[in-house]
């Protein structure tokens, strides 16, 4: 049986040995930039080590996997010298590449503080490739030592290859043929599942490190052929450069992220910022301008809260809603900021910077786990805990969809907060109202239909979140705790005003403290990148922090909503609405007496149109420079 194996178990033995060599990258990464690890003791190192060995796997299986199927084809021809030495080259030819890849951030890491990823190549052309091709010299100069790494551990992969490769050749019979079909049949599917990290949903993915260890540690988690192969399909963002602000002073004087902290006690209130699912203003009674909503309990919360009737999300989907308001992180860019190449940035966010000030930190989302990437990126935000679908732990509550009931996992989640020490920052993000929208059957006649299913959805999570709040009334942390309540993106609509350019991104955001001491329905403009500077400005936080919102409660500020969509952005600000390009605006609207947005004033208001043009510019500078440079802390 062992001669049927004989050409398997060389493949696994030159799998093996690769492994072994991304270890010895993984070790020699550290070492070379341990002044940037020196705090991980040794139990999460090796940890670390351990975990990261499930990413070198991906990597060698996707970086491999021609190799591997020419090598298992079942043919008689693969004996052939002509095919054998097709197969070496293929090997040490990708491999040394992936190799260099890893060599590379041994040394450039320090630059950059994340490992390269695919926009690496973007420096291969125009002013940047020039100056490339200047500075590689120097490069090689000084890093010498790593070039010299990168020959000897690619020799040793050489070398390694041509001592298994000394076998016989086989006896091509019936059985033999058989045989070798089922290796390759067996030990793909094997691969396939090597590849995606397991059973998941999803194939893991840069982001995927945060499961394993801290946000700064994620490096050392991953390996750059992985970082570079999982960002070749990803966007990345392109400088915008003829427009460029040089002057720093002026840029800053037009948007600064940095946040100064004002003075005053640090206020230790427990926080609960709540996601509501596809919960579009248009549906909430006490805002749509309308006589009918499908939120009762959210319309009688918002008569005894600080509400924002001009909020808006910074994205269309729960993957960009996500880190706007927990991390203050918008999408104004094509992809979406946690599968982006700088989803692993150091960050900050209201779990990490309140972990800080003492406070236990927990994400609550209902969903089957994994879905998004969320407990991943809670991971790397900076939560203690994590609780999804498995946690919550009784299928009998299961949607058949996503995830579990919102009623029955909002109770779950208040039952869970109870438990934990005060303070604590928990962030609940519904499921029901997600798309196909169901309800239980026991409700199915309790809640207004609309014109569209989601209406009746939306009711049901309401009434979910009356009883979540019935429910927390009752526990010792309600009345010191700050509430805050917001859509993670808007839902479907047939209004013309919530389809067009400004309605579709028009949702609630809500403060609430049990006290009474914020109150009032305010038109002041917020987004939800807004949300972790006003909850640290409420607070009274200490020190100094990088956000890209501004606080609701800073009455200095200028307070705008800044949307991107489809290569344009939306800058809105005085009840204005500026659209620019990327290159230039276009189209300026007054959108309170023009909220389908018919009269054009770009022309007829050139002071305004320059002044938000500006303004856009600096901001859109700020955040490309920021997520590139991987400076948003």
């Amino acid at each position: 049986m062992l001669k049927y194996l004989d050409n398997l178990s060389r493949l696994v033995k030159h799998l093996a040995f690769l492994l072994l060599v991304y270890a010895i990258y993984r070790l020699l990464f550290y070492f070379f930039n341990y002044s940037y690890f020196s705090d991980l003791s040794i139990g999460p190192l090796f940890s670390i080590l351990f975990f990261g060995l499930k990413f070198d796997l991906s990597v060698i299986i996707l970086s491999n996997f021609l190799f591997i199927l020419l090598y298992l084809l079942p043919f008689a021809f693969r004996e052939k010298n002509w095919y054998r030495a097709l197969l070496k080259g293929l090997f040490l030819s990708v491999n040394s590449i992936a190799m260099l890849a890893n060599c590379v951030d041994l040394a450039y890491f320090q630059f950059t503080l994340k490992r390269t990823n695919a926009t690496v190549f973007n420096f291969f052309g125009g002013e940047i490739g020039n100056d490339l091709g200047r500075l590689l010299p120097l490069f090689l100069k000084e890093y010498w030592y790593v070039f010299a790494i990168w020959i000897l551990l690619s020799w040793a992969v050489y070398y390694l290859y041509k001592k298994v490769e000394k076998t016989t050749p086989l006896t091509w019979t019936t059985k033999q043929y058989v045989a070798q079909m089922l290796s390759l049949i067996g030990f793909s599917a094997f691969s396939i599942v090597v590849y995606r990290g397991g059973f998941q949903l999803k194939p893991i993915s840069i982001v995927s490190a945060g499961e394993y260890a801290a946000v700064q540690y994620v490096p050392l988690v991953v390996n750059t052929p992985f970082s570079i192969l999982k960002t070749l399909d990803v966007s990345a963002i392109e400088p915008s450069m003829s427009w460029k602000i040089n002057d720093l002073e002026a840029l800053k004087g037009l948007y600064n992220p940095v946040h100064i902290p004002k003075r005053g006690e640090f206020k230790k209130l427990n926080v609960v910022v709540i996601a509501l699912e596809s919960f579009s203003k248009e549906y909430v009674g006490a805002l749509n301008g309308k006589s009918f909503g499908y939120t009762p309990f959210l319309d009688s919360l918002i008569s005894e809260s600080l509400t924002f009737s001009n909020a808006f999300s910074n994205g269309k989907t729960s993957i960009e809603g996500i880190p706007a308001i927990v991390s203050s992180i918008p999408t104004w860019m094509n992809e979406p900021f946690i599968t982006s190449p700088y989803g692993s940035n150091q960050m900050n966010s209201l779990a990490n910077m309140l972990k800080q000030q003492g406070y236990y930190t927990a994400f609550f989302h209902g969903g089957t786990n994994g879905t998004m990437g969320f407990d991943a990126f809670a991971n790397l935000a900076g939560y203690d805990d994590y609780f999804g679908r498995t946690e919550y732990n009784n299928e009998k509550d299961y949607d058949g969809s996503w995830g579990i009931w919102d009623e029955e996992f909002l109770q779950f989640s208040a039952n869970t907060i109870n438990k934990k020490q005060q303070p604590f920052f928990a962030t609940l993000f519904t499921l029901t109202s997600h798309h196909p929208y169901p309800v239980p059957d026991r409700y199915k006649s309790q809640f207004k239909e609309g014109a569209l299913p989601i209406e009746k959805s939306i009711g049901y999570s309401d009434f979910a979140l009356k009883k979540f709040f019935e429910s927390a009334k009752k526990m010792p942390w309600f009345k010191n705790t700050l509430f805050v309540l917001a859509a993670d993106h808007t839902g479907v609509s047939a209004d013309a005003y919530y389809t067009n350019k400004i309605g579709n991104y028009s949702i609630p955001i809500i403060y609430y403290m049990p006290d009474g001491q914020l109150k009032g329905l305010d038109s002041t403009i917020t987004q939800q990148i807004d949300i972790m500077p006003s909850v640290l400005d409420f607070l009274n936080y200490p020190s100094p922090y990088f956000a890209f919102g501004t606080s609701v409660f800073d009455t200095t500020a200028s307070h705008f909503a800044l949307i991107f969509r489809t290569e344009l952005f939306q800058l809105i600000e005085n009840n204005y609405i500026l659209q620019f390009d990327g290159e230039q605006a276009n189209d300026l609207y007054h959108f309170t007496t023009d909220s389908l947005m018919r009269n054009d004033l770009f022309s007829k208001e050139p002071a305004i149109s320059a002044g938000m043009e500006n303004k856009a510019k600096a901001i859109i500078q700020t955040y490309q420079q920021s997520l590139i440079n991987n400076k948003m802390h």
